[in-house]
């Protein structure tokens, strides 16, 4: 899964963005999981990406909910 840039997610729709975050949190959970229990992980760097990419989402999320509160 590439890395998804704020162009790509601005172009989403609300209902694609909270679909994609969760798929992106889960994965991150997933990932954690496996790092703690000591398991060797295939991508280390994959959980930087995917904490950036959720963050990329929520500020898009921020930035349209205070469009629509002071249009």
């Amino acid at each position: 899964m590439p890395i998804m840039r704020m162009r790509e997610i601005r172009e989403m729709s609300d209902e694609e963005r909270r679909r994609r975050l969760m798929e992106l949190r889960m994965e991150l959970v997933r990932i954690r999981t496996m790092a703690k229990a000591g398991g060797a992980v295939e991508n280390p760097s994959r959980i930087r990406e995917l904490r950036r990419t959720i963050a990329r989402i929520l500020t898009v999320a921020n930035e349209k909910a205070k469009e629509e509160k002071h249009p």
